[in-house]
């Protein structure tokens, strides 16, 4: 899902975003820390990447959705 421009989206949907990806397995981890910006680390042995806020976690959701959808099937 891509935000409206003029509704930037909410801490509660960036959360959601991110529990989904970890659940999922698309992403090692994903902690919002008191700053309002999420430590995300795509690999247990990855380097710990700093995302500003919620539209940037959205952001990532849509690009991993995107690699999965466009990515060749290997069946």
């Amino acid at each position: 899902m891509i935000p409206h421009p003029h509704h930037p989206p909410a801490h509660a949907e960036a959360n959601a975003w991110a529990e989904v990806l970890v659940r999922r397995g698309l992403l090692h981890a994903a902690v919002l820390v008191p700053t309002c910006q999420w430590l995300v680390q795509h690999r247990a042995d990855g380097p710990v990447h700093v995302l500003d806020g919620p539209s940037d976690i959205v952001e990532l959701a849509a690009a991993i959705q995107h690699r999965i959808r466009t990515r060749p099937d290997t069946r």
